[in-house]
């Protein structure tokens, strides 16, 4: 399952992000957090459990969101990393769940 290690990976490199450019407080712990979950929700879907795809589609939303909150997300560079890191996540996030859902009804149609 790619977007399991695909949002995973994203996670751990929101976190590593955070700590690339200290100019806005509210950058660093929004990347922490959000870093830190993606990673754990995006690496657990890899027991096909739904719910981690919703959280890290979910998450990926908010980071296209903070990328816009003015005093959230400082400089062009972080701006860009919330944009692509959030695409990224939700198609990993919500993709899964297609995959999950196609996985478990073939497992019990036969």
């Amino acid at each position: 399952m790619w977007q399991a290690w695909t949002n995973g990976i994203i996670g751990i490199w929101l976190f590593i992000a955070a700590f690339l450019n200290f100019t806005a407080t509210g950058n660093l712990w929004d990347d922490i957090i959000v870093g830190v979950v993606a990673a754990i929700a995006g690496f657990a879907m890899a027991k096909e459990k739904p719910w981690q795809g919703w959280l890290t589609g979910i998450v990926g939303i908010w980071l296209i969101i903070a990328a816009f909150i003015p005093n959230l997300v400082v400089g062009l560079g972080n701006e860009w990393n919330a944009i692509i890191c959030g695409i990224l996540l939700m198609i990993g996030g919500f993709g899964a769940l297609g995959t999950s859902a196609q996985t478990h009804t073939e497992v019990h149609s036969h």
